[in-house]
Parts: structure tokens; sequence; C-alpha cells
């Protein structure tokens, strides 16, 4: 009995361990099978990847030559579009406060030439203070943008009995070159006041004057009025000078220039402040004869004209040669003498009191500025009386700034 359940039970054993070995096989069968298959969807998978990665890449490629052609067209577009703007020559802005009928009557004159060549000369109109009447004003115009200074900040005289007008002019000044310079972004600014007409060929004036500007860093401003310029002093529209003494009243300047002169702009007196020595340092101003911030009726065709002699090294040996032909005149009584000689004189003065005096007797501008009379060049003055001949008020050191050695 014994033995037989102990075959039985073997029996069984072997059935089970046959069984097992089965289950083992065919395990390891399927296993195989599906690890072909996952190795098979791998590979597929790799495939489909290196496909799209080719894929990739010439798509890449087909986006890269049509970015390259519309960065192309774009770049064409804008070329064309490029021709057809002009670069700004300089903004121009005309100071504004509590007079908008005279604000009128310069935004007409300006916009009468301004409008062929506005934009090259885009027109701004800088309003200090909150009068209504100046703000509609130049709201009422489409061709100009309005800006306005409203300070509240107290004005403090350094002196007793200053106006205060001079304290706000100053400040006001400064905060419209800044927002022009910095904040627009203009490399040039002509300023203007409120109560200007400009002339027929004013815009072509300043345009000329830039190149100049751009060639000649001895040239701090260019402007547009000659201190004697009224109509028994001059004779010839096309004729510039240099000057050592500021004119104001209608001129342009750099942003270099404006870089250097904000932050230590004045609290007042901005333009006799232009004149000192310390800040203009020898550089000089270009001024016409024939002023071009009053109508006129002249119209010089200023793109036509070679401004080259106006170069400093040119000028000054220009400028010499012309002073050293006058002839010189001594003694009183200039007027009179100067009007029985034939061509250009010259007569010298000693001094400050002795220029005032002689120039009395013309009736030119006597004023001084740290030791610069009013539109000298090298300490000489010169105007028409009568035109066309010319009258050069000579100083005593004139001879030597120019290098005139022997007359």
């Amino acid at each position: 009995m014994t033995n037989k359940f102990l075959c039985d039970f073997r029996f069984l054993l072997l059935a089970a361990a046959v069984a097992f070995i089965y289950i083992q096989v065919e395990a390891e069968t399927r296993c195989t099978s599906q690890m072909r298959k996952l190795i098979d969807q791998i590979s597929m998978q790799q495939s489909r990847i290196v496909d799209l990665e080719e894929d990739k890449k010439r798509q890449d490629e087909e986006y890269g030559q049509m970015k390259a052609l519309v960065q192309d067209l774009q770049l064409k577009g804008l070329q064309r579009r490029m021709n057809k703007i002009q670069t700004p020559v300089a903004a121009v802005v005309v100071m504004a406060c509590n007079r908008a009928d005279y604000l009128e009557r310069t935004i007409k004159s300006i916009l009468k030439y301004q409008n062929a060549v506005a934009s090259k000369f885009p027109l701004f109109v800088s309003q200090d203070g909150s009068d209504p009447q100046v703000r509609k004003k130049a709201l009422s115009y489409d061709q100009l943008t309005h800006m306005q200074h409203l300070d509240s900040k107290l004005v403090q005289t350094e002196r007793p009995g200053e106006l205060i007008a001079y304290y706000k002019i100053a400040r006001h000044y400064k905060w419209a070159l800044d927002k022009l310079f910095h904040e627009y972004k203009f490399s040039r600014v002509i300023i203007l006041e409120d109560d200007m007409e400009i002339a027929p060929d004013f815009f072509d004036y300043f345009e000329a004057a830039a190149a100049l500007m751009e060639k000649d860093k001895t040239i701090m401003a260019v402007s547009s009025w000659n201190d004697n310029g009224q109509k028994q002093f001059v004779h010839d529209p096309e004729i510039l000078y240099r000057s050592d003494f500021f004119p104001g009243l209608g001129w342009m300047l750099t942003k270099p220039t404006w870089n250097e002169l904000s932050p230590k702009w004045p609290k007042a007196y901005w333009d006799d402040w232009l004149r000192l020595q310390e800040n203009h340092k020898g550089r000089q101003f270009i001024r016409p004869e024939v002023c071009r911030t009053y109508n006129f009726g002249e119209h010089v065709d200023w793109k036509s004209k070679d401004l080259s002699y106006l170069m400093e090294d040119k000028y000054i040996k220009l400028f010499a040669e012309i002073l050293k032909n006058a002839k010189p005149i001594n003694g009183a009584d200039a007027v009179l003498k100067a009007s029985n000689v034939q061509g250009d004189v010259r007569v010298h003065y000693e001094d400050q009191p002795d220029f005032e005096r002689i120039a009395r007797q013309f009736g030119v501008f006597q004023e001084w500025k740290d030791g610069v009379p009013r539109t000298a060049y090298k300490g000489v003055v010169v105007f028409r009386y009568p035109p066309p001949r010319r009258v050069f008020l000579v100083g005593p050191k004139s001879f030597e700034l120019l290098g005139i050695k022997s007359v």
C-alpha cells in the first residue's frame, strides 16, 4: 500500500514538473515573442523618428529659405519706404507762453514755407504755463505737435528786484530742449520765439547750415539773426559770417552740444550765459548778413551755394584778406570819412569805450559781453554803411588774432 502511494506521488511530482517546465517554456516563448514585437515596434519608432528628423531638417531648411526671402522682401520694402521718407534735418520749436495772437502769426508764417518740407522740419509748439487761448490756438493746427510745460515750483531769484520771468524762460527752454533731444531723439533743433516771421529760404538756409555743422565742430550754433541786420546796414543776402557773439533769435544747435549744456543750464539769462567764454569755449556761431527771421522777400537757393568758405581754416584767411584790403580811417568823424571813401573801410578802436563811441556814430549795437562786441569775429564788427560799402570796426588785438602781420 505504501509503495503504491509513493509511486502515485512520484507520478504526480513528475506531472507537475512537466507542467511547470511546459508553462515556463510557454512563458519564455510568449516573452520572447513579445520582446521581438517590442523590438520591432522600437525599430519602427526609431525609423519613424529618423523620418521625422529628416522631415524636420527639410522643414527647417525650407523655413530658413522662406525667412530669408521674407527678410529680403521686408528690407526691400523698408528701403523703398525709407527712400520716400525724409530723415529730419531738425525739429522746429516755437517757444510760447501767453500771446495767442502772436503765436498765430508766427505759425502761419512758418507753415507758409514748412508744408513742402514738413518731414525734414517737424514743427512743435512748446507752451510754458496754462494759458487756455495759447493751448487752443496750438491745438487748432494738425500740422504741429503741442507740448505743455506746467511748472508749479516756486521761483527764487538770486538778486532782489529781478523779474522771475527770466527764470521761468530758462526753465522752459531746458525742459523743451531736453524733451526734443532726449525723448523725441532729434539730432538738431531750431528754436524760434512766438513773435517771429521767417524768410522764404529759412528752411533751405538751415539745411545747408546743418551739413556745414557736421563738417566743422568749431561751430557751436547757427543763427538766422544779425543784430546789425537793419536795412541800412545790409546788402548781400547770400553772405554769411562767423561770429564770436551768440546772436540767438532763430537758432539751431545739435544734440552733442545740448548734452554738454543741459547739465549746467543756468537758472536765468540763458542767452547771456551762452555768450560767456567758459560756455562757448572759443567755438563760434554762423550768422547771415540779411536776417532770415523776418519776411524780407529774398529767396536764396542755398542748396546750390558752396559754404565751405565758412570752415574755420578757410574763413580766417578769407576774412583777414578782405580786412587787409579795406582802407583805414583815422581820427574823428568816422561816419563822414567813410561816406567819402570808395570801397570797404576799416576803423580801429582802442577799447570798449572807444568802440561804443564809434558804434554810436554809425548807429550799430554798442553792447559787449565777456569782452566780445555784438556780431564780432576776432574783435571785428562788420556792417554796411551805406550799402554796399562794408565798414569794419577793428579791435586792438584783431590783426594779431587774424594772423595779419603787416598792411
